[in-house]
């Protein structure tokens, strides 16, 4: 029997006895009524991570008490104390490895909503005990992690997704129709876009030590480094601008590709990337003397990804990815007043095919269609059940399909879970994986990273910069571990 099954039986005969002695049993949902949720029908949840997003996330997967909060766990009370009053009844911890040791046969499922540099080892120890998951974007901090974490949801059988939640949306089942119905016929070219980062960004690494935020320890904020290289606190980490520090985030790419990147890869069926390039923005303090922070993210950055024709596209495919704010211009095929993704076209996509051009915004939004012939479409209005609902819609489908189970019908209807988001993550940290080889620099001064990066997606490998490879997999502090 595997650790699952094992697991499952040992909760049910626990269950079972309680009822036994207690002298009741639990009456089945449609004797009680429609509507009604009897409590074994409820999962048990807790939440990794619950300030900031991760206050969403476990709010929506609890769905206002559709399901049991059992544990919550966090280093910064203060900062996470709103889920936490929300939440009273729920056990704390602040270390999720004695919370899964305390709570394995108690908690089905988690979200997992920290820092990047934290998803994977928590999502791991989490599924290799037969939870199912629910991590935030970027699924993980680095490509091997990515490939460690899909290959794991399959072998230990769990319900996975990732936090980008217009998978969901019906902006994104818009596009893939369109395109399936052959209205802009095969696309050659992807431009992704975003005005992040909007946190600071590409500035020296603070030398400064300030106190800890009140309530927290030392103990605290070594639990918060995790796997990471161990950091002093300062406010430029903790609790938002982590994002901009490779120890800790993957910058503008990590925090807008799984969302914007999404629908295309998701509409032309992309897999693995074969070659990266980029360029990436210049900060200058001294005259004539560029600034080296290869500790930090680039305040902007200019990526090509390549692609292989795909089963769906038929046609090798450039992907274009800009931050910083630094958008394309406006096809000639696109009237002059017409924005491009979404108002203010901040954030958006365009993909270029031979009968026309699509264009979509965050999450999918606002997609539209300029055909070759002078034809525009706007999506329709019509939407399911599922694609009314809010953000939540995202997390509800993850916990239904948790309660029917691995390779059940809803954790096939998934749209993100690990089978999928796990690749279009990998594509996100490959153009990471370029923009870190641009800061590589030789004891001569050389930048030997500052050229065309070829790819081996099936083995994790750039092939011309062998440098480039420390940036697949890191290595973690001591003791933390991926447990693979």
């Amino acid at each position: 029997m595997d650790n699952n099954a094992e697991n499952k039986s040992r909760r049910s005969f626990l269950r079972n006895a309680a009822i036994a002695s207690a002298g009741f049993y639990i009456v089945p949902r449609h004797v009680l009524g429609r509507g009604y949720t009897a409590p074994s029908d409820k999962l048990n949840l807790a939440g990794v991570g619950i300030g900031g997003k991760g206050a969403s996330d476990i709010a929506n997967a609890w769905n206002k008490g559709a399901e049991n909060v059992v544990a919550l766990c966090d280093v910064d009370w203060n900062y996470s104390k709103r889920t936490a009053q929300k939440f009273r009844d729920a056990k704390k911890y602040n270390d999720y490895r004695k919370m899964l040791d305390e709570m394995k046969d108690g908690i089905d499922a988690l979200t997992i909503s920290t820092p990047d540099h934290m998803h994977a080892p928590i999502a791991m120890a989490a599924m290799q005990l037969g939870k199912h998951v629910y991590v935030q974007k970027p699924l993980t901090h680095d490509i091997y992690e990515a490939r460690m974490l899909t290959e794991a949801a399959r072998k230990y059988k769990v319900v996975t997704q990732m936090g980008n939640q217009g998978a969901s949306s019906d902006g994104s089942s818009q596009l893939v129709e369109w395109f399936n119905q052959g209205l802009i016929g095969k696309v050659h070219t992807a431009y992704i876009w975003t005005n992040r980062p909007v946190w600071p960004q590409g500035i020296p690494a603070p030398a400064d030590k300030p106190a800890l935020p009140e309530g927290m320890t030392t103990e605290d904020w070594d639990l918060w480094i995790g796997s990471a290289p161990y950091t002093d606190y300062n406010p430029l980490y903790h609790p938002f601008k982590w994002r901009g520090w490779w120890n800790f985030g993957t910058g503008a790419l990590g925090d807008m590709g799984c969302h914007l990147i999404d629908p295309a890869f998701r509409v032309l069926g992309l897999g693995y990337p074969n070659e990266v390039e980029c360029s990436v923005g210049q900060v200058f303090i001294k005259d004539w003397n560029p600034e080296y922070i290869p500790e930090g993210c680039p305040p902007s950055s200019h990526v090509q990804l390549k692609f292989p024709p795909s089963e769906k596209n038929a046609s090798e495919v450039k992907m274009i990815w800009t931050d910083g704010g630094i958008r394309p211009f406006h096809p000639d095929l696109i009237p002059a007043n017409d924005f491009i993704g979404e108002p203010g076209s901040e954030n958006g996509g365009m993909l270029l095919g031979e009968k026309g051009i699509m264009t979509f915004g965050t999450y999918g939004m606002t997609p539209q269609v300029y055909l070759n012939d002078g034809t525009k479409l706007k999506q329709n209005n019509q939407k399911t059940e599922l694609q009314k609902m809010p953000e939540s819609g995202h997390q509800f489908a993850w916990t239904s399909a948790c309660k029917a189970g691995f390779g059940s019908p809803e954790h096939k209807k998934l749209t993100s879970s690990f089978d999928y988001s796990g690749p279009l993550t990998e594509t996100v940290l490959m153009g990471n994986l370029a923009i870190r080889s641009y800061t590589i620099k030789t004891s001569k001064g050389n930048f030997p990273g500052r050229k065309k990066l070829l790819w081996d997606g099936k083995n994790m490998k750039i092939t011309n910069l062998d440098e480039a490879n420390q940036f697949v997999k890191r290595d973690y502090r001591s003791p933390w571990s991926l447990g693979v």
